[in-house]
């Protein structure tokens, strides 16, 4: 299972090297030039509402053979007992420009949809079961225009998410719900909370929502999610969200275009503070060193293992909501342009992620 965690993990690597060694010759313009489909727009029907009830349209689910999010370094095991659901939303994992939308069985988007798994879901395997749903992600470079294309995609891939989320609770039965994704995940997540927690009785089992690697406002998308943002480390129906930079930060690529749009409530984004989960502490705002951090995961130099090394990276809230790292362990040449730390949003605080979920759940379950 590491070996195969590990050659998911050397495909990402190749890709991020890429972006970056692009970005550094010629520029965000190049990269826009190159990820951006020129393709018309696939209309294409949304997914049947009894689709997800097909074991193949998940890549994790508790009874599929070979369940990538059950993955474990050393010295750490799955639960046995499924005490929560939950519901994890991978990241972009396809990056190709010739379609808007991934298709499901494009075979590099799904290994490398396997990874992530393997290094973010799987914090949570210690605190329940874990769906994770295939879907139509929308390509990379979505996000790198304003073109009506873009929008169109997203609302394809959340559509596909929704459905799986409606199968999910079929599923899940009445237990406590745990709300994860990263980047585009995290996005989807965002709509979701908006669209199918404010407001309903389902809001009063989540026992939070990790809304990683994708920036949300506190005045703009925050009253609109239905929770609260998480101000303390043992509160339970909260909301967090963090983006890792080491320094210097230029964050200029993401709030270029975050700044120019409007909010889950209509607000503008613009100029507006974003949540600022310290994962390490598990509250808003804070500053922790790394030695309270209890576990980064780190590939071995060989790629033969994975390890988790703690104290290693601290942490801090700073400026408009940025996660701050300082100088960060030596992880390759796999950083996005500015110093972003994005792909290891979790992987940076995998232990504490980890005790972070399973705390919020004890502390859910001391007060039903």
């Amino acid at each position: 299972m590491a070996r195969k965690f590990l050659y998911a993990f050397a495909v990402l690597i190749m890709l991020v090297v890429a972006a970056g060694f692009v970005f550094a010759l010629f520029g965000a313009q190049l990269i826009r030039w190159s990820k951006i489909p020129t393709a018309p727009f696939e209309v294409q029907a949304p997914v049947k509402a009894q689709a997800y009830a097909d074991p193949g349209m998940w890549i994790a689910r508790p009874d599929r053979p070979g369940n990538p999010a059950l993955w474990t370094p050393a010295g750490y095991k799955p639960a046995t007992a499924t005490d929560a659901a939950i519901f994890f939303i991978h990241p972009t994992s396809y990056m190709n420009g010739a379609h808007w939308n991934a298709p499901l069985d494009d075979p590099e988007a799904n290994a490398v949809a396997d990874l992530f798994l393997r290094a973010q879901a799987s914090a949570f395997n210690e605190s329940g079961a874990i769906w994770a749903p295939r879907y139509r992600q929308a390509t990379f470079g979505a996000f790198l225009t304003n073109k009506p294309e873009a929008g169109k995609a997203l609302d394809l891939a959340y559509g596909d998410v929704t459905t799986a989320f409606d199968q999910f609770l079929k599923e899940a039965g009445d237990r406590p719900i745990i709300l994860a994704g990263h980047s585009q995940g995290a996005f989807h997540l965002s709509r979701l909370l908006r669209d199918r927690i404010a407001g309903t009785p389902l809001a009063k089992r989540i026992v939070a929502a990790y809304v990683v690697g994708w920036p949300v406002s506190r005045t703009a998308d925050l009253p609109g999610m239905g929770l609260p943002e998480c101000a303390t480390a043992d509160q339970s129906g909260c909301i967090l969200s963090w983006l890792s930079f080491a320094e210097p930060a230029d964050p200029s690529l993401i709030f270029e275009t975050f700044d120019a749009t409007s909010g889950l409530t209509g607000a503008p984004r613009k100029d507006t503070a974003i949540i600022c989960t310290n994962p390490i502490t598990g509250t808003a705002n804070a500053d922790a060193p790394a030695t309270a951090n209890l576990g980064t995961l780190i590939p071995a130099k060989d790629l033969g293992s994975a390890t988790i090394e703690p104290g290693r990276v601290p942490a801090r809230c700073e400026g408009r909501g940025l996660l701050m790292i300082g100088t960060p362990p030596d992880l390759g040449n796999y950083v996005l342009p500015g110093n972003n730390y994005h792909v290891y949003d979790y992987s940076l605080f995998w232990a504490n992620v980890r005790a972070d979920a399973a705390r919020r759940l004890a502390a859910f379950r001391g007060v039903k």
